[in-house]
């Protein structure tokens, strides 16, 4: 009897482990990644629709905020000329010709600096100080200095957006480089990479999110910096418009010029994400 129950049990299949639980996603967790932009379409017209009511209602005079059709009737005007004798789309022109070019410079010049400034000790000690005491002031404390010493062209303009976004975009740069994982490069150089191979293929990679962090915070500055620059002298731009609407009291171009400018800010922060997720397509995944 027991040999036969040997022989049963060794004819036996072996029953397979039963297979792991399925996770289920919280529903409880948040709200859906598809419902985000509705939310967001949402919040602005809810925003739209008090500042027509509080205009219309005479909650509000139009002194302090126009309606909103007063901000499309100036807008048209500024379109056509009509308001300072320069169409809008000069103003926007100079005024992109202005924060575009000083913002790639500072892209230019700011993301080697601060690669310097992480990997080497000297570089830092020596740039620094510098940057760390004009990064906290503001561009219009130095702006005389720029015209007395540039004058009151382009150049003077271009040179104080310049300064603003250099700051944070080198320090961003700084910061990615000492965040490195120091196994990675410990790791890069027993397999024998060179210093210069060590930087393009490790440091360089672990420091691109903070570069990216560093650039839209120095387009966002660049932007407020704008504003301030062309209202030194300045025969056209975004910002000349808003000091001329604001002497003559036209809040409804002043408005108007806010939104242009928040409009074409807002662009520029798209792009930027939008090569935040082609450069970096691991962050946040990991």
């Amino acid at each position: 009897m027991d040999a036969t129950i040997r022989e049963t049990d060794a004819a036996a299949p072996i029953p397979s482990p039963p297979p792991p639980p399925r996770r289920r996603r919280s529903r409880s967790a948040g709200p859906r990644a598809g419902s985000l932009p509705a939310l967001s379409v949402a919040t602005v017209t809810v925003l739209l629709i008090l500042w027509a009511v509080t205009t219309s209602t005479g909650l509000i005079k139009p002194l302090f905020l126009p309606p909103p059709g007063a901000i499309v009737t100036a807008f048209q005007d500024a379109w056509s000329g009509a308001f300072d004798g320069n169409p809008l789309l000069t103003q926007i022109w100079a005024s992109l010709v202005r924060v575009v070019g000083a913002f790639a410079l500072a892209a230019v010049a700011g993301i080697p600096v601060g690669l310097a400034m992480g990997v080497s000790r000297v570089a830092r000690a020596i740039l620094d100080p510098i940057i760390e005491f004009y990064r906290p002031l503001p561009p219009l404390a130095y702006l005389p200095l720029m015209v007395i010493w540039f004058g009151i062209g382009e150049t003077s303009k271009i040179l104080l957006i310049f300064l603003a976004c250099f700051a944070p975009v080198a320090l961003a740069a700084r910061s990615g480089v000492l965040s490195a994982s120091s196994d990675q490069i410990n790791a890069a150089r027993a397999l024998g990479a060179t210093r210069w191979q060590v930087l393009r293929y490790v440091i360089l990679p672990a420091a691109t999110p903070d570069i990216l962090v560093g650039l839209r915070i120095g387009m966002g500055v660049g932007w407020t910096t704008l504003v301030a620059a062309e209202m030194v002298a300045a025969s056209a731009g975004l910002g000349q418009m808003v000091l001329n609407a604001s002497n003559f009291l036209r809040t409804d171009v002043v408005i108007m010029g806010i939104l242009v400018i928040g409009a074409f800010a807002i662009l520029f922060e798209f792009g930027m994400r939008f090569l935040e997720r082609t450069l970096t397509p691991w962050k946040g995944k990991i």
